[in-house]
């Protein structure tokens, strides 16, 4: 069979590590590269380094990778839709909902696959505690936490930390719960003196009951990406920079020592960090893509799925504006 024929427009900081997966990846070929701005980080190899994603969808393509500045994601993305091209867009799926909504009906008009980049569903961490939970190993889910906390990147310039950052939180809770966000409570705030919000602590509740909060930044000297998900047996704590996760259950041994046995409510027992296989996310990613392309199966995160996602985000910014809790969906 021969190799689908890859795109990739966009060679920043993401755009290098996609071509480098994309090369690879079994059963795909890195035919085109396109970036207006040149090539920065010496990607492309043997390929010309075109300047437009007419040039690119001119090559002849299957499939492409979007990974250019979110401002551009859907005039990138409507292009080769109508060239009939798959595409995965990086996140988030576009600046605004009424953008992705274009989006996603017009690779949904042409029954192409339409994917976005929420790469931490592909994080062996979350992928290990996704099953799971569904297999009930931690019984009713309680609460999903999360922390994603770290400096300023440079690569990011026309979008806050909510749409950068927050929007692997929102969508990887939606996933994890198997829910959707029914209203959010959230306080942003702007330190840097960017345009855009640099800090966000967030609460939500689920369609399930299940509640949330998110504390996200580019502020801290520190890079931490932790998912506390607490439940009817204990609490999962994954770790998706090392792609850890850790089990902490709920006691069963009776306490000797007074001063704390007079809490009633959970004890504390054993703890156990899970082994598990840590396949890198976007090698995962790509594959699933590629696997959808071709009908094998449908694990990517579709268009509709990164939309939802990005109305939460535009809840938890209205939020932030009004003082008032915001529902999802009226």
């Amino acid at each position: 069979m021969a190799k689908l024929r890859v795109g990739l427009i966009g060679l920043g900081m993401m755009g290098r590590h996609h071509a480098r997966v994309i090369r690879e990846v079994e059963g795909v070929d890195l035919v085109a590269v396109a970036d207006a701005f040149g090539d920065p980080h010496s990607v492309a190899g043997g390929l010309p380094v075109l300047g437009s994603v007419q040039e690119l969808i001119a090559t002849g393509l299957d499939m492409a990778v979007v990974a250019v500045p979110t401002g551009m994601h859907e005039d990138v993305g409507l292009a080769l839709a109508e060239a009939g091209v798959h595409t995965l867009v990086e996140k988030p799926i576009a600046a605004s909902v009424p953008a992705g909504q274009r989006l996603v009906e017009a690779f949904a008009a042409k029954g192409l696959v339409g994917a976005v980049g929420h790469i931490e569903r592909f994080n062996p961490a979350l992928q290990s505690l996704r099953l799971r939970l569904a297999n009930g190993e931690l019984g009713e889910v309680y609460q999903i936490a999360t922390r994603r906390q770290g400096p300023f990147p440079a690569r990011i310039a026309d979008v806050g930390v909510v749409k950068d950052l927050g929007t692997h939180d929102i969508d990887l809770t939606a996933w994890l719960a198997q829910s959707h966000f029914e209203s959010v409570f959230a306080q942003t705030s702007t330190r840097s003196g960017r345009q855009y919000e640099d800090m966000v602590a967030a609460t939500g509740t689920l369609d399930n009951g299940v509640i949330t909060n998110h504390l996200v930044n580019w502020l801290s000297p520190m890079k931490e990406r932790l998912v506390v998900v607490t439940g009817e047996k204990g609490a999962f704590v994954a770790d998706t920079v090392t792609a850890d996760l850790t089990f902490y259950e709920n006691g069963t041994v009776a306490t000797e020592w007074d001063s704390i046995g007079a809490f009633r409510g959970v004890s504390e027992g054993n703890v156990t960090r899970l082994a598990i296989a840590k396949p890198e996310p976007l090698r995962t990613e790509h594959e699933a893509f590629r696997d959808a392309v071709l009908g094998l199966r449908s694990d990517v995160v579709t268009m509709a799925e990164g939309q939802e996602t990005l109305r939460v985000a535009e809840a938890v910014l209205e939020s932030a504006l009004t003082g008032q809790s915001v529902r999802i969906h009226a």
